[in-house]
């Protein structure tokens, strides 16, 4: 379980905000859901330049004291104050490797600000600048929901041979989980290789919380079928499933998803093949399975930017991931005449994400730059112990 710190003076207003408003401002959390789902349409209209000169006056302030960390899935206007970009977690290494970082400030979403916790040495402070950035993935399992998960396994006779293995998009209480009852993480690159590891140590998996890279990496890059995957509802009685489907299952995956991966269709893939001839489709695995076998390539957010990196001039490219990504990348290569898309037609942002915005970031230097810790992420000793060990095992891996 995580508590997230605010700093928030209602000294000076006529009423006392309630925890909603507070929500809604970004400057409180609740601690149990990560929170957004919808997608917000086009970006709002580019920030005020003050705003801008703010940041940097603030960043310049504090020096060496604060690090900023900025995902790949992040609007321009705050990459272009990161210290450093990458997906979750090589972020989260990043910011353990900066121990002379008093403040780490997360351009990303709570479970990120989390592992960055984790990784990082006690004297550090990770700030998440809106304590309202989720994840709907994440949000899709609880500890609650798991705990009850594992029991069903156990009714039915198979919990000690089960391996769980969690992805890295889950909150802290997922891989504390997953740590306790000897599991791994893994991340979107490395997922193969957890499995693997995981299927040496037991003879089934639970994959939580996202069912489609669990299904993808299953069945086409270690060739199970389809028949050998089934998926645990938290929303039905014993998951949906009986015992004797538990059983015959190799992999068991949690009813999860990425509101914006999950979005892409085989639709997609063929009225974009239609509209462009000779494009080539690379999605993250992240997709449905139907659109990852119907894709030409298929990798993680890193693997996507190295793909196009080495893409030849004058090559065509459909991109199945976040926007706000896939528009700096047309942006990048454009002068390398490479013709980069959007594999949907319709815009769809990671809501949660884009709630780090300008303001929200100016507001958390400039809060820090007067001495003023706000919107601390911290995990609590015992769930950092155990995410950790699950985290460390994941290292481990060959």
């Amino acid at each position: 379980m995580t508590t997230a710190q605010s700093t928030v003076d209602s000294s000076e207003l006529d009423v006392q905000p309630t925890p909603l408003a507070l929500l809604l401002l970004g400057r409180e959390a609740d601690p149990r859901s990560e929170r957004g789902v919808e997608c917000p349409g086009d970006l709002p209209s580019p920030s005020d330049p003050g705003l801008v000169e703010r940041a940097r006056a603030a960043k310049e302030r504090l020096g060496e004291k604060v690090f900023v960390l900025g995902h790949h899935y992040q609007r321009d206007e705050v990459i272009q104050f990161a210290d450093v970009t990458g997906d979750s977690f090589k972020l989260a290494r990043d910011a353990a490797a900066r121990p002379e970082a008093e403040y780490i400030v997360f351009c990303g979403v709570h479970f990120m600000a989390e592992s960055a916790d984790i990784l990082t040495g006690d004297d550090q402070k990770v700030v998440l600048p809106d304590l309202a950035a989720g994840c709907s993935m994440a949000d899709m399992a609880t500890a609650e929901q798991v705990a009850e998960c594992w029991d069903v396994l156990t009714e039915a006779g198979i919990a000690e041979r089960v391996v769980p293995v969690s992805y890295m998009n889950s909150s802290a209480d997922i891989k504390a989980f997953t740590g306790k009852h000897g599991g791994t993480i893994c991340t979107s690159s490395n997922a193969k290789r957890a499995l693997e590891w995981a299927f040496e140590q037991g003879e089934q998996v639970l994959f939580l919380p996202d069912q489609h890279l669990g299904r993808n990496t299953a069945v086409r890059d270690m060739g199970m079928s389809l028949d050998d995957c089934v998926v645990y509802n938290p929303h039905k009685p014993n998951g949906g499933l009986t015992a004797e489907q538990l059983r015959a299952a190799k992999m068991i995956l949690w009813r999860g998803h990425c509101s914006v991966h999950g979005r892409f269709s085989l639709e997609s893939v063929e009225d974009v093949r239609a509209r462009i001839p000779g494009v080539n489709v690379l999605v993250h695995p992240e997709c449905k399975h139907e659109v990852v076998a119907a894709a030409d390539y298929v990798g993680s957010t890193e693997h996507i930017i190295q793909t196009l990196e080495a893409a030849p001039a004058g090559s065509k490219w459909a991109i199945g991931t976040e926007l706000n990504l896939v528009r700096r990348l047309a942006n990048r290569f454009a002068a390398e005449d490479k013709q980069i898309v959007f594999l949907d037609k319709t815009v769809c942002f990671c809501s949660t994400m884009n709630r780090i915005d300008l303001p929200h970031l100016v507001w958390a230097l400039e809060s820090l730059a007067d001495g003023k810790l706000v919107n601390r992420i911290e995990v609590d000793r015992e769930t950092e112990q155990f995410a950790k060990l699950a985290l460390e095992r994941m290292l481990a891996l060959p």
